[in-house]
């Protein structure tokens, strides 16, 4: 294929794979399989990987996350991002009208928009002609940060608007949220890799985006609802009535349950209506924005110092109620963590019975000052998880009992530990049923070698009946014996055991996730698998090799060095491999790029493309970026307000170039991100 040829075809796909994303992410109406989409995708990476100049902004390969940064520069707003002024009862939403009656001097007819408060982080998103430019959290209102690279991550944000005639620079507003389901499945992954519970998703969302490695953003499904832009001169609207399908047009996904209403009565309705909806919206909620529609008002009502007064919140009420603290369970992992969990007499919140609330670990019990028996305050952090908020102390009655730590591990009856310095307490038996239980269940889910037809319920149905009793098991499970179990038959027997032949094809990635080594999740793995081709390269890794891979720290090499030397460890993972488990080998193609054997670092702001553009485009001319400075960096690219690191690398002999110099030696040409 021709140069211009592959130009013709990068272009065409681009604008299939942008299509079909925004019919599947923002119409929610896919027109071709899963399967047809990848393979699309697939063509594309392999096309950009053969001709790495013809790499775009806008290309959706630029979705998947480039290198760590160092931190997050400044992006100050072209106009504030304000707040908005909330009120909590009907009689507040007349107060409202009236104050902006009083302000315009008019009894005319108003015009609202009743619009669903997202529960997420606020953004703003910079296009010039269309292109995607810019992104950046709210900040203090006038200055935010530029996370950029990590909003390209995000599926249904368009990294270019459709249209012929589009404005010079737009700037929308919007929230980044992260969907109920998408929530609940990482706090789960969170809990088994022993890392503090996001409270709700606004936290998770927030969390997410302020990941100096966009690779750990676009790994989680965020998602993005556009409210509103920065100015209204620059769009060809004169209402939100008329803004909102405008932005649709333009590719950009707005909630389905914006409504356009003519009276308060109206806005009253649709707040009963969407308190209604509250609970089965696969989104978090916490109110409703009531706006006045007519932009030309939105001018002459203009803003207090913190809020437009043309907008206000109109927040739902409080989801929390009191429960009786009954007792405290104790439940173990599978590295041991023994996590305990509050008993609590049911209580009815937000239409949903509670019972359970995870209490993470001995200090927050501390902390809180909980006691058995104490009647405590219960919300249902982001509608998901419950949350004892804390104990009502004037409720005691002189019965309360102290929360006792167990000395002995609950299901094994060995003792406990607790590592100086941590907070969590740990049961060492690595043959304790409670942890195998997990292990197997963690091997087997999503986050491992995701068989199949092996979920929690069928691990424990197997580990039951004896037909297992360790990860390697699941490699000899018997036909006969899995047909003659109750509600299975020869029909599930034969699926389960295609779904386990199937899985035994597999990558170092996926392996070193599934094994469930302390610390080292899906992301972690990936790196791991990036430095170490072969498992056994990895099995052999000294504490000092961990430590080189970027993103790797203390804690986690030491967790990877006591897995790797615990003979138990070795001896499962040579059962494993006797049983047939492979690890497909990642063939890495050879640079030969102009920038091959160099590794860069940049610091300071670069004024002629994003950090993660930079690095980018030594990655594509084969080069190495990484994050923190070590004797391995070849070259540091210093921009304005460069810091520590340039007088680190002079002491090191590191050769520093300037913006300029790194430009001319990449033959890159300057693209403008203001």
């Amino acid at each position: 294929m021709s140069k211009s040829q592959a130009v013709q075809r990068l272009a065409e796909l681009r604008s299939q794979l942008q299509h079909h994303a925004h019919r599947y992410y923002v119409l929610d109406d896919p027109i071709i399989s899963d399967a047809e989409y990848d393979h699309l995708f697939r063509e594309l990476l392999e096309m950009e990987e053969q001709y790495p100049e013809l790499v775009t902004p806008d290309s959706p390969s630029q979705r998947v996350g480039g290198e760590p940064l160092a931190a997050f520069a400044e992006a100050a707003h072209s106009l504030p991002m304000l707040s908005l002024d909330n009120i909590f009862a009907a009689d507040e939403l007349y107060d409202f009208e009236e104050r902006i009656r009083r302000r315009l001097n008019s009894s005319e007819q108003l015009t609202w928009t009743a619009e669903p408060k997202i529960d997420g982080l606020a953004v703003e998103l910079i296009y010039e002609h269309g292109l995607l430019i810019e992104g950046s959290t709210r900040g203090n209102g006038v200055v935010g940060e530029n996370i950029t690279a990590n909003l390209r991550t995000v599926r249904n944000i368009p990294l270019r608007l459709n249209g012929a005639e589009l404005p010079e620079r737009l700037a929308v507003r919007g929230e980044v949220y992260l969907a109920r389901r998408d929530f609940a499945a990482l706090n789960q992954q969170r809990a088994e890799q022993e890392e503090p519970l996001f409270a709700n998703p606004r936290n998770a969302a927030a969390g997410s985006l302020r990941q100096l490695d966009p690779k750990v953003t676009a790994a989680r499904p965020l998602s993005f609802f556009v409210y509103g832009i920065a100015d209204t001169a620059a769009v060809p609207c004169r209402s939100m009535a008329e803004l909102f399908p405008w932005l649709r047009s333009l590719g950009l996904p707005v909630c389905p349950l914006v409504k356009i209403c003519g009276t308060l009565a109206e806005v009253e309705e649709q707040y009963q209506r969407l308190q209604q909806l509250r609970h089965g919206l696969d989104y978090e909620i916490d109110g409703m924005v009531v706006k006045v529609n007519n932009f030309s008002l939105h001018e002459r009502l203009g803003s207090t110092a913190r809020a437009p007064r043309w907008a206000a919140a109109w927040k739902f009420p409080a989801e929390e109620a009191e429960a009786v603290m009954s007792g405290v369970e104790f439940q173990v992992g599978r590295t041991g963590a023994v996590t305990p969990v509050a008993v609590l007499e049911p209580v009815s919140i937000g239409g949903a019975t509670v019972r359970r609330a995870a209490l993470h670990n001995q200090e927050e019990i501390r902390r809180k000052g909980l006691m058995i028996g104490d009647t405590v305050l219960v919300r249902r952090a982001g509608d998901v998880i419950p949350e004892v908020v804390r104990p009502l102390v004037e409720r005691r009655n002189g019965s309360e009992q102290p929360v006792v730590f167990p000395k002995e591990c609950p299901v094994c009856q060995q003792p406990l530990h607790r590592p100086e310095g941590e907070a969590v307490t740990r049961c060492r038996n690595i043959q304790c049923p409670a942890q195998r239980l997990q292990r197997i269940i963690w091997f087997a889910g999503k986050s491992g070698l995701d068989i199949e037809g092996l979920g929690p319920k069928n691990v424990e149905k197997l580990l039951d009946a004896g037909l297992i009793a360790d990860i390697p098991d699941i490699f000899r499970l018997d036909k006969e014996r899995l047909a003659a179990l109750d509600g299975w038959g020869e029909k599930s027997a034969d699926k389960l055991l295609q779904a386990v032949e199937k899985a035994k094809q597999t990558t170092l990635a996926k392996l070193l996730a599934a094994l469930g080594i302390r610390h080292v999740g899906e992301t972690t793995a990936e790196l791991l698998a990036e430095r170490f081709p072969s498992l056994d390269q990895f099995m052999r890794a000294t504490q000092e090799q961990l430590l080189a891979v970027d993103g790797i720290g203390g804690q986690t090499a030491a967790a990877m060095r006591e897995y790797c030397t615990n003979p138990e460890s070795c001896q499962l993972v040579s059962r494993l491999l006797e049983l047939g488990l492979t690890v497909q080998a990642v063939e890495k193609t050879p640079s030969g790029g102009q920038l091959s054997g160099m590794v860069f670092l940049f610091t300071g702001t670069l004024s002629s493309m994003s950090r993660a553009e930079a690095e980018q485009r030594v990655k594509d001319l084969g080069g190495d970026a990484v994050s923190s400075i070590s004797k391995k960096v070849t070259h540091l690219v210093a921009g304005e307000k460069a810091g520590s690191k340039l007088k680190k690398a002079a002491e090191l002999g590191i050769t520093v170039l300037d913006e300029q110099a790194f430009l001319q030696m990449t033959n890159a040409q300057r693209v403008s991100v203001c």
